[in-house]
């Protein structure tokens, strides 16, 4: 089921408030986020990256909205290439369940890497 979302700043890289959260099939926890004519790759965090628990500042929990970390759905863009596939653990996009606003926060004084080889399953 695809997710309506709205962003107040776009993500990097990507123009318009507005974006579609789009399942991708027989892919569980992967996502295509469309938009504007641009289509990123994310990965539901709670699937593929359990142990990944980043710490959002309150003007980042304020500006999402959240009113409890149960509202974050936690999702990385993920980098497919030929010698496999890195996700960004330094700027997640984290979305308020509840209210469908969504953002692409740069974590502050946390030691995560641009692109962190995703590992197989």
């Amino acid at each position: 089921m695809s997710i309506d979302l709205t962003f107040p700043v776009p993500p990097f890289g990507l123009g318009g408030s507005a974006f579609t959260l789009v399942p991708v099939d027989g892919a569980d926890g992967l996502f295509s986020l469309v938009g504007d004519g641009a289509r990123l790759f994310l990965l539901d965090a709670a699937v593929h990256l359990p142990s990944y628990a980043p710490e959002l500042t309150s003007a980042q929990v304020d500006v999402l909205g959240l009113a409890a970390p149960e509202d974050a759905m936690l999702l990385v863009v993920a980098n497919p290439g030929e010698e496999g596939t890195t996700v960004n653990l330094l700027a997640p996009v984290v979305v308020n369940a509840r209210t469908s606003v969504g953002a692409q926060l740069i974590l502050e004084d946390q030691d995560f890497p641009l692109r962190a080889e995703l590992a197989r399953r």
